[in-house]
């Protein structure tokens, strides 16, 4: 672990009492934001094996069994659903979110609030209900996943900046994933350095690791064992890169039995986006080696993608980290990645992965071919095992959880 973590946070020393003495547990409020299910469910079981009374603040989705089996959690289903509905439907589930928000905050006894996502009104959480929270003696902890997510998107603009600077000044702490994610907010937000912690991204340990063989998974998706299988998965978005992805394909196809899976949903707003890469694999004659499956992938399906694969490709332009890097890690699967954000720190070439350049279709097909030419792929069943192990102890949740609740000793 890096010495930068263990000087930041407390050690595990600090946060237990000493035997023979007895303190009472730390309180704290997770909130969710309604999203990421896998990552807030991951953390709060992680809490939970700590000494934290934990109030947590989700929906439908991370209501789980898991968080009422310990009798210092409670669960508070506050966001429902967020599916389906028309428009005057949504706005009043939002309005009465925010109505049960208020209320729980007025009673709510925990100190320290740990923010996980803001909620769907993005301005009013970093302003508005900051100041709530902060006029109440509460000590909000953040976890910035993405610094500015507008800058990413290209919808940037002197607002979001503006409260994303109001919100990163109320917080107590900040918690980021990566040292460059720590550069920006001091760099570019003006915060202070011993104000940012940086914890590792815990491992997606929520989705299903059965004894599927990769044999079993291409029969499961109709691929031939012999072909050299790349996979794209996740949702579909403009800053993920794939036409980069389909464009380097298209340059390699012919040259070797390669197949391409694209496994994910469109999502809303990126219609257009999405029509253009399509039109692209259609007239293009390497479409039939493209298997399409354009839909939420469900966390029982996730696993044979993987699985089938030989490598996954994040073809990213813009992100500082990903999920899906450390979900194909778990699946024992090597990596491909653009030099954007701390891929480069994540991947170490030639025993998980590659890296290629952003927004050069060249590179990435160079990339592609070098992998497949590499010892990586040729013992690929036998350096599977290395690869899972490794993301297992480096992104554990019990370390997330140390340095975590290390911080909320502090504040509380």
């Amino acid at each position: 672990m890096p010495t930068e973590l263990q000087a930041q946070a407390c050690s595990p020393t600090d946060v237990h009492p000493r035997a023979g003495q007895s303190s009472p547990p730390i309180s704290v409020t997770l909130l969710t934001g309604g999203q990421d299910p896998h990552y807030a469910l991951g953390l709060a079981r992680s809490l939970m094996s700590q000494d934290v009374a934990l109030d947590v603040i989700g929906g439908d989705e991370s209501d789980q069994p898991v968080l009422k089996e310990s009798s210092r959690t409670q669960f508070f289903n506050l966001h429902g659903s967020q599916s389906g509905g028309s428009r005057t439907v949504r706005i009043g589930r939002i309005l009465l979110f925010y109505t049960r928000l208020l209320r729980y905050t007025l009673s709510a006894k925990p100190r320290v609030f740990h923010i996980l996502w803001n909620n769907k009104l993005q301005f009013v959480d970093r302003t508005l209900l900051m100041t709530f929270y902060r006029a109440l003696g509460k000590k909000v902890v953040l976890t910035a996943h993405n610094v500015n997510a507008g800058k990413r998107d290209g919808t940037d603009s002197w607002l979001n900046r503006a409260t994303l600077r109001f919100q990163y000044r109320l917080t107590s702490n900040i918690f980021v994933h990566t040292r460059k994610m720590k550069e920006e907010l001091v760099n570019e937000f003006g915060v202070a350095a011993d104000k940012v912690i940086i914890i590792p991204y815990g491992i997606n340990d929520v989705i299903p690791f059965t004894s599927l063989t990769p044999e079993e998974a291409r029969q499961q998706l109709g691929i031939r064992q012999s072909e050299k299988v790349l996979l794209y998965f996740g949702a579909i978005k403009s800053y993920k890169g794939l036409e980069y992805l389909v464009e380097a394909f298209q340059q390699i196809a012919a040259e070797d039995d390669y197949r391409l899976i694209i496994a994910g949903e469109r999502k809303k707003g990126q219609e257009a986006y999405w029509d253009a890469i399509q039109q692209t694999i259609e007239s293009h004659p390497s479409h039939d080696k493209i298997l399409q499956s354009i839909k939420f992938i469900p966390d029982a399906e996730a696993e044979a993608y993987f699985k089938a694969a030989d490598v996954a490709v994040l073809p990213y332009t813009d992100i500082f980290q990903s999920g899906i890097l450390f979900v194909a890690y778990n699946y024992g699967t090597p990596v491909i990645a653009t030099d954007v954000g701390s891929f480069a720190d994540d991947i170490d070439i030639g025993r998980t992965g590659f890296i290629c350049a952003p927004r050069d279709s060249g590179s990435l097909a160079e990339s592609i071919k070098r992998y497949f030419d590499s010892g990586l792929y040729r013992e690929l069943p036998l350096r599977r095992k290395g690869i899972r192990e490794s993301v297992l102890a480096d992104h554990s949740w019990e370390t997330v959880a140390v340095l975590t609740t290390g911080v909320y000793s502090q504040l509380a």
